[in-house]
């Protein structure tokens, strides 16, 4: 549904305990008037529709991982559907039409493919991950076009920080991957009691190869969901 206070984003009702909280509280007052001006003046990705897409694709009951970024991808393609942003509410994902997959993508197909031996997928749209109940969180949702981290310190990190203690808080069992420092230094806003984390460095060609390859989480995360007796994660993509 459409929620006042959005400019036209839409979230999934199944949020509503957390967004309604969040959209009455100061910080995110200030946030949708920042973003307001910014969508009607320059080129902000992803799309407005977009915006919480993770939310929209991962409802709040079906949370089973959280795969954390940073940024959403700064940049357009031209596609078959015409031009296209990268960034499509979904962190480290990119449309199925876009003929470019990220590096860290990259990365993150190769290390699936060295751990469960699966192909390389055909695109990098990772909507199939969303639905299985992988919330794929970026820590800010919004990017002016090739300016990267220019939406950080506007009240995006307060949002996705409180989202994920909402989440520590509320539910049990669910298995957060923390890639990199940035991600892992989001550690203290889980209990660990509660749920599962695995760390490893980030995927980007520049630390990929100090951990994240070879770290083996997409096997890990599906043994210890069928530990929990949950429904493990089908990772291909197809």
């Amino acid at each position: 549904m459409r929620h006042a206070n959005t400019i036209g984003f839409r979230i999934n009702d199944g949020w509503d305990d957390f967004v309604k909280k969040e959209f009455n509280k100061a910080y995110y007052k200030l946030l949708l008037e920042f973003l307001t001006d910014e969508y009607q003046n320059k080129m902000i990705l992803p799309n407005k529709d977009n915006v919480f897409e993770a939310l929209n694709s991962t409802s709040f009951n079906d949370v089973k991982v959280v795969i954390l970024g940073q940024d959403p991808y700064h940049s357009y393609e031209e596609c078959e559907g015409g031009i296209l942003p990268h960034a499509h509410g979904l962190s480290f994902s990119v449309p199925s039409t876009s003929k470019k997959t990220p590096p860290s993508l990259r990365n993150i197909f190769k290390e699936i493919e060295l751990d469960l031996g699966l192909p390389k997928p055909p695109h990098g749209n990772l909507i199939s991950w969303a639905n299985q109940g992988v919330l794929l969180l970026n820590a800010t949702l919004t990017v002016e076009n090739n300016l990267a981290g220019s939406h950080q310190n506007r009240g995006w990190e307060i949002f996705s920080d409180n989202l994920i203690q909402y989440i520590s808080n509320n539910k049990e069992g669910v298995i957060f991957l923390l890639w990199g420092k940035f991600a892992q230094n989001k550690e203290t806003l889980i209990d660990s009691e509660k749920h599962f984390i695995l760390k490893s460095s980030h995927p980007s060609p520049f630390s990929a190869y100090r951990g994240f390859l070879g770290s083996k989480h997409f096997s890990e995360v599906n043994k210890i969901l069928k530990s929990l007796r949950k429904k493990e994660i089908d990772w291909e993509i197809k």
